[in-house]
């Protein structure tokens, strides 16, 4: 039997209150992982009530760890980063479904494997924010965190990443946070504000809707993650 620590909590709407918990994962065990799907080759672990996520292929190959539940529109998304190992580049997929409005899962699409244009031009639609972008020396000289939308490769907000380096840091937990309220984005790091936006651009295509969650590395990236939830606003 899977642990209830887990497990997606799901509550009944009721009068007065303003989030409900959907989902929550303390990675208390190694069950808490059996349900996602990998893209790419990775190396997950949990040790410690974390989740350590790495490449598992060569330099060039990257990977998305989708979390198997499908959530709605309007919704907070919380966790805890920690760099391990440098450089490379984390980045949080939200929103995602295929461009039909069906499953990223459906038959008939594309395959994926972790490339990055198989999702941000293809046939899934998403909107997916980056941050400790470290991978290249253009990123590491000069620390953002971008959020495009897809497909199309639309870099739509843009803010300054105050995330340190994995020496500065010495194994220190961020907490971060994005929020999707229909139309209205925003990505912060412990309540610090890094960039909000508003989908108005037409030119962009449709609003996101709902859809599924999933974690992206750029190898050699070794990243851990505590504390998994998801509400509903």
């Amino acid at each position: 039997m899977r642990s209830l620590l887990w497990q997606p909590v799901l509550f009944l709407a009721s009068l007065g209150m303003a989030e409900k918990l959907l989902y929550r994962n303390t990675f208390n065990n190694s069950d808490a992982i059996a349900g996602w799907v990998a893209e790419g080759p990775l190396n997950a672990s949990i040790t410690n009530n974390t989740l350590e996520l790495s490449g598992a292929g060569a330099i060039a190959d990257y990977f998305v760890y989708w979390v198997p539940e499908v959530f709605p529109d309007r919704i907070r998304i919380t966790w805890e980063f920690s760099a391990v190992e440098e450089p490379g580049l984390a980045m949080f997929f939200f929103g995602a479904a295929s461009v039909a409005g069906g499953s990223i899962f459906d038959e008939g699409l594309k395959p994926r494997n972790g490339s990055y244009a198989q999702y941000h031009s293809s046939d899934i639609r998403t909107l997916h924010a980056s941050y400790f972008r470290r991978r290249w020396p253009e990123e590491r000289v000069f620390h953002l965190a971008n959020l495009r939308k897809s497909p199309g490769f639309h870099l739509v907000a843009q803010g300054a990443d105050p995330l340190p380096s994995v020496e500065d840091a010495e194994g220190v937990f961020f907490k971060v946070e994005v929020i999707k309220d229909k139309r209205d984005v925003s990505f912060t790091v412990n309540d610090l504000l890094l960039y909000s936006w508003e989908d108005v651009n037409t030119n962009t295509g449709p609003v996101i809707r709902g859809g599924r969650i999933g974690f992206r590395q750029m190898t050699p990236l070794v990243a851990q993650y505590r504390n998994l939830e998801v509400w509903s606003l």
